[in-house]
C-alpha cells in the first residue's frame, strides 16, 4: 500500500484514475463518507503494490533502498525526484514492489526460497490460483517479509460497543484488554462487565489480559496505591483477588497499570510486580506493566519517579509505554503523540531492557482545542475519522508538523470562535510503525478501541504480521 495526500485540486476521480484503481476500492479503504470531499491535505492510504516509507532525520536514500531491497533507481523513478540528494523529513516515499521474472523451469517453491518467503504469500500477493500454472517471462510481485509483532488494544466501551469493536479489527489482534479493574483500599477488586469482551477476543484469537489500576476518572489514586503497596497482608490479598477473577474468567494475562504512584513508593511497587510475576508464572498466566513515558531515570514528577523502567523490564514478561498525552486535554494543543517525543522514550527504554519486551502506546484519537488556549479548558476529543469530517465542514486545510509527524488543521466555526485539531492519519500511523520497524520492539498498544481509524488498521496489517498465541 501507498500513502497519497491529496493536493489543490484533486478529486477522488483523479487519484484512482493515477493509480489505475477502482475508485471504490480506495473509498472502501478509508472508509470515506462523502468521496465527493476532500481537501487539501488530507491522506489517503492506496490500495496498490509496494508500501510507503516516512523520511527521518538523517536518512539517506541508499540507506533507505538497502532497508527495501530494491534500487535507487528504482525509488528516484517511482517518486519522480529531480534531487535525490534533498530529503525531507516526514516526506512520503513510494518503495516499488520487487518483481521477478519467471524463467524457464522456475518453480514458486524455488522463487520463495530464493526471497525468503512463503509460496502462500507469493500466491495471495499475485492472485494466483494454482502455483503449477505459471509460464517463462510472467512477472510476479514479491512480496516483503514482515516483520511478526505483538498487539494490544484496550477498550473502555460498554460492552455491546466493544463486542463490535472487537469483531471488526480482532483478527489483528494479539491481546484484548478490557479496561479496568480498579483495586479498592481493602484489596478488594470493583466488578466489571467484560464477560462478552473476553468471548468476542477469544472468537477472534485474541488473549485476553485482564487490567488492574489504581485510579478513576475522579481521582489520581495515589493514596490509594500507598494503601495497597505498604501493606503485605493487602498486596497478597490483590493477587488473590486477580487469580481468582483470572481463573473464573478466562484472561490468560495481567497487565498492571497503577499510575501516580508516590516516589517514595517505587521500590514497593516493584516488590508487587515481583509477587504477581511469582505467584501468576506458576499457573501459566503471564504479566504486564503500563508505564509513564520517561526519558531518563531521573525524571522527577509523580508520574514517572516510582516506574521503574529498569526493574520493571527485568520484572515483567513485557512493558507497554504509554507514549501519549503530550496533547493532553486540559492543556495547550499540540501533538498528542509527537514522533519525536516517542522516540525519546523508546531510546531511554532500550538503555535499561530489551527490546523484545518493549511494546510502544499508540493513541488513535483525536483532539479539537479552542484557541487562544485558556487554562483549564477542556479540549474535545473524537475520533479521527471525525477530524476529517469537521476539516471537510468547514473547508479547512489539513497541514502536517514534519517535528512532531502529526496532521493537524485550524478552523472558525459558526460562532466564530477558532479551533486547533491535532489528529492521527495514515502519515503519522506509518510513522509509528516504522518506528517498532526501526528499533525491533516487540510491537504496540492501542488507547483505545471505539474511535474509529481505518487507515491505520489497514496499514498495520500491510506492515506486520500480527502473532497469534
Amino acid at each position: 500500500m501507498l500513502i497519497h495526500v491529496v493536493k489543490n485540486g484533486e478529486n477522488l476521480w483523479q487519484i484512482a484514475n493515477r493509480y489505475n484503481l477502482n475508485l471504490q476500492s480506495v473509498v472502501q479503504l478509508n472508509e470515506l463518507e462523502n468521496p465527493n470531499q476532500l481537501i487539501p491535505g488530507q491522506s489517503l492510504v492506496i490500495p496498490v503494490h509496494g508500501t510507503s516509507h516516512i523520511i527521518q532525520s538523517g536518512e539517506t536514500l541508499w540507506a533507505i533502498a538497502q532497508q527495501y531491497g530494491v534500487s535507487v533507481d528504482a525509488i528516484i523513478q517511482a517518486n519522480h525526484l529531480s534531487n535525490p540528494n534533498q530529503l525531507e523529513i516526514g516526506d512520503i516515499l513510494f518503495i516499488p514492489p520487487i518483481v521477478h521474472t519467471i524463467q524457464p523451469g522456475e518453480t514458486i517453491a524455488q522463487i520463495a526460497n530464493q526471497y525468503g518467503v512463503t509460496v502462500q504469500a507469493i500466491l495471495n500477493e499475485n492472485g494466483i490460483q494454482n502455483a503449477d500454472l505459471i509460464y517463462p517471462g510472467t512477472q510476479i510481485i514479491i512480496p516483503r517479509r514482515k516483520p511478526i509483532i505483538e498487539t494490544n488494544a484496550y477498550t473502555y466501551q460498554p460492552p455491546g460497543e466493544a463486542v463490535t469493536s472487537i469483531n471488526e479489527i480482532g483478527n489483528l489482534l494479539t491481546y484484548l484488554s478490557p479496561f479496568a479493574y480498579q483495586i479498592t483500599e481493602d484489596g478488594s477488586l470493583t466488578p466489571l462487565q467484560d464477560d462478552a469482551m473476553i468471548q468476542a477476543a477469544k472468537s477472534q484469537g485474541a488473549v485476553p489480559m485482564m487490567s488492574i489500576t489504581n485510579f478513576s476518572s475522579t481521582a489520581t489514586g495515589s493514596n490509594l496505591a500507598h494503601t495497597i503497596l505498604a501493606s503485605s497482608d493487602l498486596r497478597e490479598k490483590v493477587i488473590d483477588n486477580i487469580i481468582s477473577v483470572m481463573d473464573e474468567k478466562g484472561y490468560q494475562g495481567l497487565n498492571v497499570d497503577f499510575e501516580n504512584v508516590l516516589p517514595a513508593d517505587r521500590e514497593l511497587y516493584n516488590q508487587f510486580l515481583q509477587l504477581a510475576v511469582d505467584e501468576l508464572h506458576p499457573k501459566g498466566y503471564f504479566v504486564s506493566t503500563a508505564v509513564a513515558p520517561k526519558v531518563s531515570g531521573t525524571q522527577t514528577g509523580t508520574l514517572y519517579e516510582a516506574h521503574d523502567y529498569e526493574a520493571h523490564g527485568r520484572i515483567a514478561d513485557f512493558v507497554i509505554l504509554m507514549t501519549y498525552e503530550w496533547g493532553y486535554r486540559f492543556g495547550p494543543p499540540q501533538s498528542i503523540s509527537p514522533i519525536n517525543e516517542m522516540r525519546r522514550v523508546v531510546e531511554y527504554a532500550l538503555s535499561v531492557m530489551p527490546a523484545d519486551k518493549v511494546v510502544l502506546g499508540f493513541q488513535i484519537y483525536a483532539r479539537d482545542w479552542l484557541i487562544p488556549h485558556v487554562e483549564g479548558q477542556e479540549a474535545e476529543t473524537f475520533s479521527a475519522q471525525e477530524a476529517v469530517r469537521r476539516a471537510v465542514k468547514f473547508g479547512a486545510t489539513i497541514q502536517y508538523d514534519s517535528e512532531s509527524q502529526s496532521p493537524f488543521f485550524r478552523y472558525t466555526d459558526e460562532q466564530g470562535r477558532r479551533h486547533e485539531v491535532w489528529f492521527e492519519d495514515a502519515r503519522s500511523a506509518q510513522a509509528k510503525f516504522d518506528l517498532i520497524k526501526n528499533y525491533n520492539l516487540r510491537g504496540v498498544s492501542y488507547w483505545a478501541l471505539g474511535y474509529p481509524f481505518p487507515q491505520n488498521w489497514a496499514l498495520l496489517n500491510d506492515n506486520f504480521t500480527i502473532k497469534k498465541l
